[in-house]
């Protein structure tokens, strides 16, 4: 098997401008999209990225390229087509939980896949067309090349369109993963009224060999083949906000798994099919960690490795 931390990872989908509104005043802009957070916080963990995407030939679009080249992501050629770059508005409430409107298209070019041992998506770019058709295509042809692949469908109600449009897309996704993460929010909105252990059981026979659901400051519950769901508990922190929680917590669990040989090329899917519940369960403790890092600063903000220890 080759080494993990060398193990090129693709990650496929939106990247935007999140302006962050508290009390109708806008306090900042970040970089943002689901995918370039995940993206940006694998980079911060050592791993070698490349990120697909859709930006404008704009201003924002070269402040995104900025931050992502500072982070040690590689952007996919074609990435700048779109007349302008996309925005989220991140409006918080009290307690610092993020609202969002977004002002978003979203395509795919063709993507190359030489070399790459795992494929991230998920979040609008799973969904939204014509893009959401394109990655779905283009993560067929990643697993028939024999890559992994992690899906979190990061669900996005006011763009995405009502929970019974969405689905049957979601399900589409994760047929074809490897590992699933979702939230306990997510959930609920896509299946109203089944219970977590159900839907989790449900993902789990349809295709990928673990599935995590995140459950806010309760930490996160853990199936790894047939085996019932399992708590994994999340660190004390003081919240600042919560934008990018999840995707910190995805880019600490992908980064977990592919240091474990669970995910990438080489046997890592079935490895991670033989449901070693212990190494999963470490990778979701990283994404614990990495979540833990960044609720306690404002905005996305992605941990390093030695900030994972020192923490």
């Amino acid at each position: 098997m080759a080494d993990p931390a060398e193990t090129d990872v693709l990650v496929v989908g939106e990247a935007l401008i999140d302006r962050i509104e508290r009390d109708g005043t806008v306090v900042g802009e970040h970089v943002g999209g689901s995918p370039a957070n995940v993206a940006a916080g694998l980079a911060r963990l050592g791993h070698p990225v490349e990120l697909a995407t859709h930006l404008g030939a704009d201003e924002r679009g070269q402040q995104i390229a900025d931050h992502l080249a500072a982070h040690g992501v590689r952007l996919s050629a074609g990435t700048d087509r779109s007349a302008t770059t996309s925005v989220a508005t991140a409006r918080l409430d009290a307690g610092g939980a993020a609202g969002y409107d977004f002002d978003l298209e979203w395509r795919l070019g063709e993507v190359p896949l030489d070399g790459v041992g795992h494929l991230h998506t998920g979040s609008i770019a799973a969904t939204l067309e014509p893009g959401g058709s394109q990655v779905l295509a283009l993560l067929d042809r990643a697993r028939a090349a024999g890559a992994t692949v992690s899906y979190d469908p990061n669900a996005r109600p006011g763009i995405m369109g009502g929970a019974d449009e969405v689905r049957a897309r979601v399900e589409d996704y994760v047929r074809r993963s490897d590992i699933v993460k979702a939230s306990d929010e997510d959930l609920a909105w896509l299946y109203a009224g089944a219970s977590l252990t159900e839907v989790m059981q449900r993902w789990r026979r349809s295709g990928p060999a673990a599935v995590v659901v995140t459950r806010g400051g309760s930490g996160a519950l853990v199936q790894v083949g047939e085996a019932e769901p399992v708590p994994a508990p999340a660190p004390p922190v003081q919240v600042v906000d919560t934008v990018g929680a999840g995707d910190s917590f995805m880019a600490g669990l992908v980064s977990g798994l592919l240091d474990a040989g669970l995910l990438g090329r080489s046997g890592a899917r079935q490895a991670l099919a033989q449901g070693d519940a212990g190494r999963v369960l470490a990778a979701v403790r990283r994404g614990l960690a990495c979540a833990a890092l960044t609720v306690s600063r404002a905005g996305a903000y992605s941990p390093t490795r030695q900030e994972l220890v020192a923490g």
